[in-house]
């Protein structure tokens, strides 16, 4: 054999495809489709005999295609779109692909943002310029770019190897020029536009002519008049937009090095075990005999173990032994676990903190999974229980640990998973850690059955639902009370077990969501609107916004004194002083002291003194009513905002750090705790003074960028409302249009009609509720609405077809696919029902609204730092408004950026035939920038 390096690359995505089609369904002994990892486990066994029949490779690589958006849908995005997607049955058969591919100890690589023909053109390139031939396994015509002097291609299929000639003869241009074919001609599978009408021997013929491609399009003008200059000129653009899409790209960041990709044959372990594992009982009966590379493979295949219908569709998982885990200790056993997570290729982390506030938690552990059962915990920060005289328990340096980690947390290879990975994300960053690429089950969770139950997506309820395994409780090793301790007390033995179950679990609920997301439609959803937010929310955390404690301060005080005016005035009314904060008081001096209408008892015997009570008889002129309301809005602000806020100041930052959650909301909007900036009032002087405490540090101010209307403007675009859509293509006033549709009349009165009335509709208002906040009958509402309706006939149309749809599947879509599910909508109860079915109508408008502003969100770091703007920071989203803090003197060139992207979140997904509006305003507070 030759003592010439010699590299080999199979295109492992198109023998995956070639696969599934070539064998029949298979199931193998767990009752999973397998007959495309059959077939491809096969072709690789095949691969290996047939090059050991010949001077074979010394070094070898498989490459896949790691998703479905690379940076060619950036430059085009209706790049592959017509390509429909994965069958249903392939898709979760990928992760078994990469398994029998590392089962044959072969490197596995594939790359975010990139396709495999990518990675093969870059390590081509890296061989060739140390010397090395490269073989490239595959029938792609795009790779037959890549042919050259040492470099060839081999089709297994048909047994052929290919050189330059094979692409002068195909073709009629050598591989140099094929780019530029390419180009001219297009691709319909790809969807590569090229230039119309032009095929692959008029492409050759004019390369073959003038040279390359931009020499054809300069040279166009000057033709002979005829169809083909026309189209040339007319569609110059599209051909260099092609060129871009066709050509390879030779600089991917590689996850291992070309001497890493060193084939040293392949030993029979881990690949009996796989065998064994799927069932493939005729290559397992070959391998008692010949090891692939030493036998002749019959590529026949015949093996998989018959199906138990009753067996589930996930691979079966070893039951939960807490303790199994391993507590590392020393750095010989931590290298083991990075290196064992470097083969794995996926891992579970989480961390143990002794506190809930990622940006101010000590970390105390670090839990890794590296596969179901195989899981281990890493003591940081343990104290002993008694400060006084216990002992230290083992466990490595901080600093060594996060230098032995840092490598492993950003390799591309190694797909880090985690549950509320943001706030790991957090807590490591604090430690100079950063982690990708990721996984969230708790999004993936929401994504996939938001709505379908009251417990929620956190941890336990899910192991609990999905797996039925009730998760070892934070208390159970803390304790309550008096007697709780901290996590740093706890002892290794319990941390270990109650650590090593969360990364456990976690590994263990991503084997059973992963599948679920393209079988049910949310992987769009998952991959293309949370998951790429998820560490921009945790950097938004991270920044924090400033706020004026002098000012809360003096808030309090005046809010204070206010409260103690309408006490007075309340007492005066009541004739006598009570406790204004306790209903059971208030319900007895309103219904039996001073005899109001309108009291009723609930199952506790207290009257009922809740907001829509006292609006109704603040509505019906009892003053006392409205004084309470006041009254209740401003403790309410004082004690969340004007007080709490002081207290929520960080001591280290000097800043306000609200926690985001992305499942928190059932139609996909974020939601924000400690403090919730999401319900400070915005219309109400009091609202807009509190928003005056969030301030920028010196030199900056702060930009409040708001999307104008958006609900409105995607009612008008789903429901198809002509009237809506051109009055907002015309940028009118569309509550003024609205009144001039309904009322024959624009004024204060119509407007303000109108503009209750828009947005009531779309929240699928009664006319109960309507009459309660028009101040009207409820049969003057019903008219209203019947006008409504038969003036906008697309809204009532869209109304009753949003919950026909939702009563038959249970749940509603967004424009970008996001699912809510409503399992109270078809309830037997009128009340429960009608609640389930007033949210349903709301929920496409209102969640693609949300997925809008994620989109713009998810983009906007990107698009600040291509302009040159890193000093822009994203502090704060609240509903439909993104707030920045900024240089003053980047306000001008930050606006437009600022624009553009929120105006253009959701393209190229949706294609919305209305504008979306972007009102942008600065100061030196939040206030003051509306």
């Amino acid at each position: 054999m030759s003592s010439r390096n010699h590299l080999y690359l199979v295109d492992g995505s198109s023998y995956i495809f070639r696969a599934y089609h070539q064998l029949p369904p298979l199931t193998n002994r767990h009752g999973l489709n397998v007959g495309a990892v059959y077939g491809y486990t096969t072709m690789l066994w095949k691969l290996a005999d047939a090059l050991d029949k010949e001077e074979g490779p010394t070094h070898l690589a498989v490459i896949l295609d790691k998703g479905s958006h690379t940076f060619r849908n950036d430059l085009y995005d209706q790049y592959k779109a017509h390509r429909p997607p994965a069958p249903e049955d392939l898709v979760p058969q990928f992760p078994l692909i990469r398994e029998a591919t590392r089962a044959f100890s072969l490197p596995c690589i594939e790359e975010d943002g990139f396709e495999a023909d990518d990675i093969i053109a870059t390590y081509t390139v890296q061989a060739r310029a140390q010397g090395w031939d490269v073989t490239i396994v595959s029938s792609d015509k795009d790779l037959a770019q890549l042919i050259q002097p040492g470099v060839d291609m081999l089709d297994t299929m048909k047994n052929e190897r290919r050189s330059d000639s094979y692409v002068m003869e195909k073709f009629g241009v050598p591989p140099e020029k094929l780019r530029d074919v390419l180009a001219l001609m297009g691709d319909s599978v790809d969807n590569v536009p090229g230039v119309p009408g032009v095929g692959a021997k008029t492409a050759a013929k004019l390369i073959l002519e003038y040279g390359d491609l931009d020499a054809v399009l300069a040279a166009a003008p000057d033709m002979k008049p005829s169809k083909l200059r026309e189209r040339l000129i007319e569609h110059a653009d599209l051909a260099r937009l092609s060129r871009d899409l066709v050509t390879l790209h030779c600089e991917v960041p590689l996850p291992q090095t070309l001497d890493e990709l060193k084939l040293d044959g392949i030993p029979p372990e881990p690949l009996r075990h796989f065998l064994e594992d799927q069932g493939f009982s005729s290559l397992l009966s070959r391998m008692a005999v010949h090891a692939p590379g030493r036998t002749k493979a019959d590529p026949v295949a015949a093996a998989a173990a018959p199906a138990d219908p009753g067996t589930p569709d996930f691979v079966p998982l070893p039951p939960i032994d807490c303790d199994s885990y391993e507590t590392v200790t020393t750095f010989e056993r931590l290298d083991a676990w990075i290196t064992q997570a470097r083969e794995s290729g996926i891992i579970a982390i989480d961390t143990e903190t002794d506190s809930l506030d990622s940006i101010a938690a000590g970390l105390v552990g670090i839990c890794l999974a590296t596969a179901p059962g195989t899981a281990c915990y890493i003591p940081l920060a343990h104290k002993s229980s008694d400060d006084m005289f216990g002992e230290t328990p083992p466990q490595l340096p901080m600093a060594g640990v996060v230098a032995r980690l840092a490598p492993l947390l950003v390799d591309p290879a190694v797909l880090k998973i985690g549950h509320n990975i943001k706030y790991d994300i957090n807590v490591l960053a604090r430690h100079g850690l950063q982690v990708s690429p990721i996984d969230d089950t708790m999004v993936m969770s929401f994504d996939l059955d938001a709505g379908q139950s009251l417990a929620g997506h956190g941890m336990d309820e899910i192991a609990h639902a999905v797996l039925e395994h009730s998760c070892i409780s934070y208390k159970d090793v803390t304790g309550t009370g008096k007697k709780a301790i901290s996590f740093a007390q706890v002892p290794l033995d319990a941390a270990t077990r109650y650590g090593g179950e969360d990364a456990d679990v976690t590994w263990r609920l991503w084997t059973r969501f992963r599948p679920r997301l393209h079988q049910e439609g949310a992987t769009r959803i998952y991959e293309l609107v949370d998951r790429p937010l998820i560490p921009v929310v945790a950097g938004m955390e991270r920044a924090g916004v400033k706020v004026d404690r002098d000012h809360l301060s003096r808030l309090s005080g005046r809010f204070a004194q206010e409260m103690a005016r309408l006490e007075e005035e309340i007492h005066a009314e009541a004739g006598q002083a009570f406790a204004i904060g306790s209903t059971q008081q208030l319900g007895a001096i309103l219904f039996e002291k001073m005899g109001l209408k309108g009291g009723k008892k609930g199952k506790s015997g207290a009257y009922s003194t809740d907001v829509t009570v006292l609006e109704k008889m603040k509505a019906d002129g009892v003053k006392i009513a409205g004084l309470v309301l006041d009254w209740r809005q401003l403790a309410k602000l004082k004690s969340t905002y004007t007080d709490a806020l002081q207290a929520q100041i960080n001591r280290e930052t000097g800043r306000v750090h609200t926690s985001y959650s992305l499942t928190g909301a059932q139609t996909g909007r974020l939601s924000s705790t400690d403090p919730n900036l999401q319900n400070i009032p915005i219309r109400t002087e009091m609202g807009r003074q509190i928003r005056d405490a969030f301030v920028a540090e010196p030199g900056n101010v702060i930009l409040a960028a708001d999307y104008s209307q958006i609900e409105l403007r995607l009612a008008a675009h789903m429901a198809d409302v002509p009237q809506l859509r051109a009055a907002f293509q015309r940028g009118e006033d569309i509550h003024a249009a609205t009144a001039q549709e309904l009322f024959g009349e624009v004024n204060r009165d119509t407007r303000g009609r109108a503009k209750t009335i828009n947005f009531a509709i779309l929240y699928g208002i009664s006319r109960w509720g309507l009459a309660a906040r028009l101040e009207i009958d409820p049969e003057e509402a019903q008219a209203m609405i019947a006008r409504y309706f038969d003036r906008f006939p697309g809204i009532s149309v869209y109304i009753n077809e949003t919950l026909e749809k939702a009563r038959a599947s249970g749940h509603t879509l967004t424009l970008f696919g996001r699912k809510t599910w409503f399992p109270q909508i078809r309830s037997s109860i009128q009340h429960v029902r009608q609640g389930a079915e007033r949210a349903a109508i709301n929920a496409p408008i209102q969640g693609t609204s949300a997925d809008i502003i994620k989109r713009a969100m998810a983009r906007m770091g990107p698009a600040l730092r291509e302009a040159g703007l890193e000093r822009v920071r994203m502090l704060l989203q609240v509903h439909d408004e993104l707030v920045f803090e900024l240089p003053e003197s980047d306000v001008d060139a930050a606006t437009p950026v600022i624009r553009e992207v929120m105006a253009g979140a959701a393209a190229p997904m949706v294609t919305l035939s209305v504008p979306l509006g972007v009102e942008i305003g600065t100061g030196a507070s939040w206030g003051a920038a509306h």
